[in-house]
């Protein structure tokens, strides 16, 4: 069931807090169907001093799915969900300020200060965030979108990879090829109108997943693409063939479903974020199209180690937008000190586009089952940086796969928690 305008704004009511004082009595008073908020320590040694903040545990915001805009519903490994970003936005942002992701990822962040009102910045190492970003920003119309479709020639004779026969029928590589080739050949003429960029953003979407709403025969979930070997062993496994599927008949019933809640006030309230927003390929640590301390907020969440195999989880999709892997320098790091110097590096930059008295809210999640804890690594990146640490938020909430620490009781592998260290540019 769709979700209502009113619910989907309803949290933009929730107080402004303009001191750490004030944000730290509400967190003390905050209630998740009464549940009081537990109030542990988080001690960082930094340069032989010891520095402890105030950690706050409790589920501060919904762990049902779909809970957020349609828009919202694309996946991407190693997203978050829209109501983090929404929850720090409210709390320390107003309307019209300016709320950057360095990490952005699918645009969570971006999205989500967009449908608040906030103008947002991303930047990403991996190109294939601006695909997946800036069409959702300036979505068109469903009609644009079928009658875009019903232009393409479906049955244009390219030649295709014959080992992506592994993953689809005949027929419907064919038509991904087709419009691969329509995409390029657009793009020698400049970049994609609204349209057709939507239609990319779905179809990279579409190429991989677990049900017949994708274009592949069963595969691993739609945020990984395994090679072309796994996926022989899959399909030999389950005694699967890759049926055929309509690419057109599937980016229109995409399109739909991620347009449900794309009413004329979303249109209104996206307008303005949507002309000032600004994309950035490349990386975090070097963002010299962005002014020194223009941003009021920044909300993210960096690689974790050797966690995430983006290049691997992204192969498929490279080939579709004419991207080679290679050239994209991902950060993907197996050391805590190498993760330490990198993320130290982004925060000087942070600390430079940042105004006096914005805020960091930096997620790190848990890694390698808990005995890793990247929060307390993290307050030393931003004190060295010239940022006070305020406080930890630990979002606590039932998955089905997690880690234990801070006392909070979860499973016993993968991540049950958001892990937040807030900063305070002084």
């Amino acid at each position: 069931m769709a979700l209502t305008q009113s619910s989907l704004f309803e949290d933009a009511r929730e107080p402004y807090f303009d001191s750490r004082e004030s944000l730290a009595a509400h967190l003390r008073e905050f209630r998740w169907e009464g549940k009081p908020t537990g109030v542990l320590a988080t001690s960082a040694s930094v340069d032989g001093c010891v520095i402890s903040v105030e950690t706050f545990v409790n589920e501060f915001w919904t762990s049902r799915q779909r809970a957020a805009h349609s828009l919202h519903e694309v996946s991407y490994r190693a997203c978050f969900k829209p109501q983090l970003p929404r929850f720090f936005v409210n709390r320390l942002t107003r309307r019209g300020d300016t709320v950057y992701d360095p990490f952005m990822g699918r645009g969570t962040t971006l999205l989500e200060a967009a449908l608040l009102g906030r103008t947002p910045i991303g930047c990403d190492i991996n190109p294939l965030s601006k695909v997946l970003v800036e069409p959702r920003l300036q979505p068109p119309h469903l009609e644009a979108v079928g009658h875009r479709l019903s232009q393409i020639d479906w049955a244009l004779d390219e030649k295709c990879p014959e080992d992506l026969l592994t993953f689809y029928h005949p027929d419907t590589l064919r038509e991904i090829c087709a419009l691969k080739s329509y995409f390029r050949k657009k793009l020698q003429d400049g970049p994609l109108d609204t349209v057709d960029g939507w239609i990319r953003m779905v179809a990279v979407n579409r190429l991989t997943g677990h049900s017949p709403g994708f274009f592949s025969v069963y595969t691993l979930p739609p945020n990984q693409a395994v090679s072309v070997t796994a996926q022989q062993k899959i399909n030999a496994r389950r005694g699967q063939a890759p049926p055929r599927r309509s690419v057109p008949k599937l980016i229109l019933a995409k399109s739909r479903s991620l347009l449900s809640d794309y009413d004329e006030e979303t249109r209104r309230v996206l307008a303005k974020p949507a002309e000032l927003c600004q994309l950035l390929t490349g990386p975090a640590d070097s963002t010299p199209a962005i002014e020194s301390s223009s941003v009021d907020l920044v909300v993210t969440s960096p690689p974790f180690l050797d966690v995430v195999d983006y290049a691997g989880d992204n192969w498929l999709r490279c080939w579709f937008c004419g991207i080679d892997p290679a050239e994209v320098k991902l950060t993907i790091l197996k050391k805590v000190e190498d993760w330490r110097s990198a993320m130290g590096q982004v925060f000087l930059e942070l600390a430079r586009v940042l105004k006096p008295g914005g805020h960091v809210a930096f997620e790190v999640g848990e890694v390698r089952s808990g005995r890793v804890r990247l929060e307390e690594h993290v307050m030393g990146c931003g004190a060295h940086a010239g940022m006070e640490p305020v406080l930890v938020l630990i979002n606590s909430q039932k998955f089905t796969k997690t880690a234990a620490c801070w006392g909070v009781d979860n499973n016993r592998q993968g991540t049950n928690t958001n892990r937040v260290v807030l900063f305070r540019k002084s």
